[in-house]
């Protein structure tokens, strides 16, 4: 039986450790995804970057493929080496990699309901956490997500522990705020209320 484990990071640096770290693990890139916040521009679009030396730009592949985010890097190069900018509804502009983010941006393209929530209850995670795991990445966070082995849930949840967000204690302090549930029709958040955000949070700018 395959599970879903999913965690929010502050900062796209601690994810991509959580990510390299699941790949040590053996965990296929195949069956990682990653989707973190872009509002403050730490993904440089004005860099070309291509890793598959096929003369495009890698993430201009990733962004355009859909389904296919990633493909055609892959291999040894790992998730990381197929991020994209996507667009998804209520988180703005975004960097993506893997089967969680073209599930999303599928939902989205084809007028489904739910997009990034939806892609996430889709995948077996209660609606409540999806909708947190959501605000997250639109207030400056990043989830990876990974599909596992039932049996290897607990050793690769171990891998994703480190640095992640403890979702229930910042949901928690969301709602005293008056927050409620994720909104796909809500203003993206700029690249100034990121950094207010992880200042409160201590998440950094890494």
């Amino acid at each position: 039986m395959t599970v879903t484990i999913s965690r929010l990071y502050n900062n796209h640096t601690d994810a991509q450790q959580a990510v390299q770290r699941l790949e040590t693990a053996g965990v296929p890139h195949s069956d990682i995804s990653l989707v973190a916040n872009n509002s403050d521009g730490w993904f440089n679009t004005d860099k070309k970057v291509d890793r598959d030396h096929d003369g495009t730009d890698d993430r201009a592949e990733g962004a355009g493929t859909g389904a296919g985010i990633g493909a055609g890097v892959g291999g040894a190069a790992g998730l990381l080496a197929g991020l994209g900018l996507l667009a998804i509804p209520g988180l703005g502009p975004v960097v993506a990699a893997g089967w969680l983010a073209a599930t999303a941006v599928g939902a989205a393209a084809g007028a489904a309901t739910g997009g990034i929530v939806g892609a996430l209850t889709q995948a077996g995670v209660s609606e409540a956490d999806a909708h947190s795991y959501a605000e997250g990445i639109r207030r400056g966070g990043t989830l990876v997500s990974a599909r596992v082995a039932d049996a290897d849930r607990s050793r690769f949840e171990a891998a994703l522990n480190e640095s992640a967000v403890n979702l229930r204690d910042r949901s928690a302090a969301w709602q005293k705020t008056g927050w409620k549930s994720f909104d796909p029709a809500s203003k993206p958040y700029g690249a100034e209320e990121v950094r207010k955000e992880r200042q409160l949070y201590g998440g950094g700018l890494r």
